[in-house]
């Protein structure tokens, strides 16, 4: 374990003295004439580097320290790249790029121009698939199992899947259609489940060494074709005596019925344990696929990570020593905590009120909301899907059902809902969290779509705060909205310093507001440009609209603003196909296009942005007060 004392003292050596060995890995290639002890010392210097890495940086630590020793022995034991070797979820990938050419640039992680968060496949040739949403590694680690016998080669594929991530029902239809194809696949289930705790003893470490031999599995195979020949009773008889005796010694018979062959559970931070079993995975080939269910404690190895309640889930920068982030106080509330401390007062007045989240219980406020409402909130783990339809059986019971999800993560229930929300017409809230750009977890978190996605269905609602102000009257809106399916979108971060209501009031559906009279050129916003479009507003004197509603559109605001200006802006937090299309779309059928009107739509730009500080990525996508200025004045003219 990382002590205090080692790591006061890192600070003074050099790289080479500090870690000796991992100082003269260029590839996974130099680790593999390394020893059983020098595989153990090398996962320690790992360690110490991860840590000292990340506390400069910030990122996904407790997930990384969690599997250094899987890391070390998976690249050890196979031939990386040409063996395939899938992260999923991709924040556990730190100490693979540690070992595959990419240490040097550690401390670039999750900056503009430095490496991923996550595994991303331009980023490295070890990174096979990129992966920053989870439970996708199953599937297409299949796929190239697949592909790979098509073409008739022999290379091995491991898809590493862990951190809540088998809770998702992607992974079991993945598993299922694995089982039924039978093509040779490695599964690791890093489990950091603090339910399964008893230490793995002695006996099992020999007994799993034993069962992931050749000898036993073709012992065992031979067993199960001379069971075939007995009765039917009999049959049944000796496989249930088999899974008992399994389930005896701590193995599955979920996975073993589902066609995989099971391994487990063992140590995933027992080398000693590991080396040997994926020795034999490796040397043999005549297997189906494959789950090696490995146990591992989240943050560990660094004694803050392994005390706090989230292991250090993703931090900021920190002190080394004693584990405190440097977190700056915030001038005003984050929106996610003024949207839960809104949904908690909805509650206090309405006891049909219930929080949902998708295993993100802390990044969307429902964990503020569960400590003052417990028996009212819901987490479902990593089943989006699921989330989505949960909601619609609680709305049709009359309950008014919250589902807190990331923008981008309510991609995963689009088909939800539409078909059991929309087309039912069913009254649940959708509070879209991570609108717009999300700065260090670049496009795969970025809130891009929702606007496009959700205001093309009929029966639906979509709100968007301008400031966290605006976000407690959309919440007591969407509250009090029993007519069909409502949503609002906000960002990440802070809100803009406005005094919270202490009345929140419940918004006309469909109706905007001007913040700002001018002339000549009116800019319409949607959403948390509004700042923005005031500060241009400053210096060419336009009229600021807020909209609020992307639908239904306030369309006499619009022919008011059309009627009294040559220019009108449109401008949001979002890809093309949003806002600014539907109200190029009423001014089409309106006919306003038709007199001279000049209307141009600033958007998020067709393409997916990397990571970079929020303001940066504003600035690349042109969404500032500069570029509004600057495109009214190209069209004054």
């Amino acid at each position: 374990m990382t002590t205090t004392s080692s790591l006061k003292h890192s600070e003074v050596q050099s790289d080479t003295e500090r870690t000796p060995l991992l100082s003269g890995i260029s590839s996974p290639a130099d680790i593999r004439s390394f020893s059983d002890a020098q595989l153990i010392s090398l996962a320690a210097e790992i360690r110490d580097d991860l840590v000292n890495n990340v506390s400069k940086t910030g990122g996904h630590l407790g997930a990384s320290l969690g599997v250094v020793e899987l890391t070390v022995a998976i690249h050890a034991v196979f031939d990386t790249p040409n063996d395939r070797l899938i992260w999923d979820v991709g924040h556990q990938c730190y100490p693979h790029k540690m070992l595959t050419g990419r240490r040097d640039r550690m401390q670039t992680i999750r900056q503009g121009k430095g490496l991923s968060g996550f595994t991303k496949r331009d980023e490295s040739e070890y990174d096979p698939f990129g992966a920053a949403h989870s439970s996708t590694s199953i599937s297409s680690g299949l796929g190239m199992a697949v592909a790979r016998d098509l073409a008739g080669k022999d290379n091995d594929v491991i898809a590493v899947i862990g951190d809540g991530a088998m809770s998702a029902g992607m992974a079991y239809e993945a598993m299922n259609n694995a089982g039924a194809l039978d093509s040779r696949l490695i599964v690791i289930l890093n489990d950091n489940e603090m339910s399964i705790a008893p230490p793995v003893g002695a006996l099992s470490r020999h007994l799993n060494r034993l069962t992931s031999s050749k000898p036993y599995i073709t012992a065992r195979e031979f067993g199960k074709q001379v069971t075939n020949y007995l009765p039917g009773p009999l049959q049944r008889m000796a496989k249930r005596a088999e899974e008992a005796a399994r389930i005896r010694m701590g193995e599955g018979s979920l996975f073993e019925e589902m066609g995989f062959y099971y391994i487990g559970p063992v140590d995933g931070h027992d080398l000693n344990q590991l080396l040997p079993i994926l020795r034999n995975i490796k040397a043999n080939k005549d297997t189906g696929p494959i789950l090696i269910h490995a146990r591992t404690k989240k943050g560990k190895g660094y004694a803050p990570a392994e005390a706090a309640s989230d292991k250090m889930h993703g931090v900021s920068k920190f002190d080394v020593v004693t584990g405190t982030q440097n977190k700056p106080k915030a001038a005003s509330p984050a929106y996610t905590k003024v949207f839960a401390e809104s949904l908690i007062k909805e509650a206090d007045r309405d006891n049909k009120i219930v929080g949902i989240t998708a295993a993100m219980p802390s990044g969307t406020g429902i964990d503020i909301f569960e400590a003052a409402h417990p028996d009212k909130s819901f987490d479902v783990g990593i089943a989006e899907q699921h989330a989505v339809t949960f909601a619609a059986g609680m709305a049709t019971e009359g309950y008014r059902p919250f589902c807190a999800i990331y923008s981008t993560f309510l991609q995963r229930g689009y088909d939800q809902l539409v078909h059991d929300v929309a087309i039912q017409n069913l009254p649940v809230r959708f509070a879209m969290d991570r609108a717009g750009l999300v700065g260090a977890d670049g496009c795969t978190h970025a809130g891009a779509f929702d606007v496009a996605y959700l205001t093309c269905l009929p029966n639906m609602t979509v709100m968007a705060p301008s400031d966290e102000a605006e976000l407690v009257h959309m919440v007591h809106t969407a509250a009090l909205h029993d007519a069909g399916p409502i949503a609002f979108r906000f960002p990440r971060g802070t809100g803009t310093g406005v005094t919270l209501p202490e009345t929140p009031e419940k918004l006309p559906i469909g109706k905007g507001r001007i913040v700002k009279e001018g002339k000549k050129a009116a800019i319409l916003s949607f959403g948390a440009r509004l700042d923005e479009a005031l500060r241009a507003a400053e210096t060419n004197g336009a009229t600021v609209a807020d909209a609020r509603f992307a639908k239904p559109l306030d369309t006499n605001l619009i022919d008011e603003l059309v009627s009294k200006h040559e220019i009108l802006i449109t401008i949001e937090e979002g890809s093309k196909g949003g806002f600014g299309a539907h109200v190029l779309h009423y001014l089409a059928e309106s006919g306003a296009l038709d007199k001279g009107l000049k209307v141009r739509t600033m958007t998020l730009p067709d393409k997916f942005q990397d990571q970079d500080t929020p303001e940066k990525q504003y600035e690349e996508a042109g969404l500032t007060a500069n570029d509004i200025s600057a495109l009214i004045l190209s069209l004054d003219s």
